[in-house]
């Protein structure tokens, strides 16, 4: 990661070849691509942008989803786009574009790895969205959604029934008895919030899910119990 508070104009051309978008202010561009553990003046960090950017991505994945599988369920086109939209999602689009080789950080942050680093590099995926409406409107920003979702929208873990329906169905059939979910904690400030979620199945050990949402958090642990439990495979992107 670069220890510049701005990028160098080389690298700022190849960014914006791969976003596919020119930056008429690029300030934006920069801004999205520092944590605030690096040192710039305050405020100048993608903390706002990450805010924003997650509800854009959220409004045109749901409307690609709605428009393409026009048979699809309520239930399953919210498992899509939980599954779209999930941290897993963005940091695999991350490192498809090498957003890592142009991400500000401070020294402490320069050394964490795995979930946490995860984390970073979807953040910034949300705040480059932002900067992308913010840069030049919602067509432009839906057009680099497209381009790096679409095709995971399509892919085969994509195409699973809602996991709280499936789990419903198996616990009745083996054991009789309805899943019972419970929130463990809730974490974060408002506009980020983190839900932990425990499903209890009698006769079988809990699982239990963490996202922003308390829905999203409870189709993560029933997935979980499908995928330990044999009923589902394990999807790719918990491989």
């Amino acid at each position: 990661m670069s220890k510049s508070p701005t990028l160098s104009a080389a690298d700022r051309t190849k960014l914006e070849a791969l976003i596919g978008h020119v930056f008429a202010e690029k300030e934006r561009l920069d801004r999205a691509l520092t944590h605030a553990s690096a040192r710039t003046q305050k405020g100048a960090n993608y903390e706002r942008l990450e805010f924003l950017g997650d509800r854009v991505l959220g409004l045109c994945v749901a409307e690609m989803l709605f428009r393409t599988f026009g048979a699809a369920t309520e239930g399953e086109l919210s498992v899509r786009l939980n599954q779209l939209v999930s941290a897993d999602t963005c940091a695999e689009v991350a490192d498809e574009l090498g957003l890592h080789l142009y991400i500000r950080t401070g020294a402490d942050v320069k050394k964490l790895t795995g979930k946490r680093m995860m984390n970073v590099r979807a953040d910034v995926v949300e705040s480059l969205i932002a900067a992308i409406y913010l840069d030049a409107g919602l067509e432009v920003a839906r057009h680099f959604i497209v381009k790096y979702w679409e095709k995971r929208a399509v892919r085969a873990d994509g195409a699973r029934r809602d996991a709280k329906t499936e789990l419903q169905e198996w616990s009745h059939a083996k054991f009789g008895v309805t899943p019972n979910y419970r929130v463990e904690e809730r974490t974060g400030p408002d506009h980020d919030p983190r839900f932990t979620v425990t499903v209890e199945v009698a006769g079988v050990k809990p699982e239990t899910g963490v996202e922003r949402s308390k829905r999203a958090a409870e189709q993560v642990a029933a997935t979980k119990m499908l995928e330990r439990e044999g009923i589902w495979q394990k999807s790719s992107a918990g491989n």
